[in-house]
């Protein structure tokens, strides 16, 4: 029975170390085959490495813990504004629309978990942080994306009666 609604957004719960509920689903969507222990460990290993280029820096605007990061940096990758593929008249227009939040939410989750996976040659707790760490700065692959989005976005503005 496919597009059923689930009670999953209920039946979570927040993560162990820092009781956060949108952690505990960035870990879910980090996981693989099942694998949560692994998934846990690496985002954890990455807000670990966080904390420590927090330590270091000096800069007053900086976060003071890594969820605060974090979370900064799920706030700076969602998308407001997407093109979807409309069929009118026998052509196809790339109309842009708002996100809603859910959506924009696993845009961002999956946008920086897949520029993190993209880089090979390093442990994923490394990749994940410092992938975090530039998009809470505004950079980073993941906000390319974004942004390369928005632009779609802006290019057809001219369909936006369509929607």
């Amino acid at each position: 029975m496919a597009g059923r609604i689930t009670a999953s957004e209920d039946q979570l719960r927040p993560d162990p170390r820092y009781n956060d509920i949108t952690l505990s689903k960035f870990i879910n969507c980090v996981m693989r085959d099942g694998k949560k222990t692994r998934a846990t460990r690496v985002v954890y290993d990455a807000m670990d490495i966080i904390e420590e280029k927090l330590k270091k820096e000096n800069n007053p605007d900086a976060p003071e813990d890594a969820l605060t990061l974090f979370l900064m940096a799920i706030d700076n990758v969602k998308p407001y504004v997407e093109v979807r593929s409309k069929r009118i008249g026998g052509a196809n227009y790339q109309v842009p629309q708002p996100v809603k939040g859910r959506r924009q939410q696993s845009l961002a989750f999956r946008w920086i978990i897949t520029s993190a996976r993209g880089e090979k040659g390093r442990p994923m707790a490394g990749r994940i942080a410092d992938e975090l760490y530039n998009a809470a700065r505004g950079e980073g692959k993941a906000m390319t994306i974004r942004d390369q989005t928005h632009r779609m976005a802006d290019a057809n503005k001219a369909f936006a009666h369509f929607a």
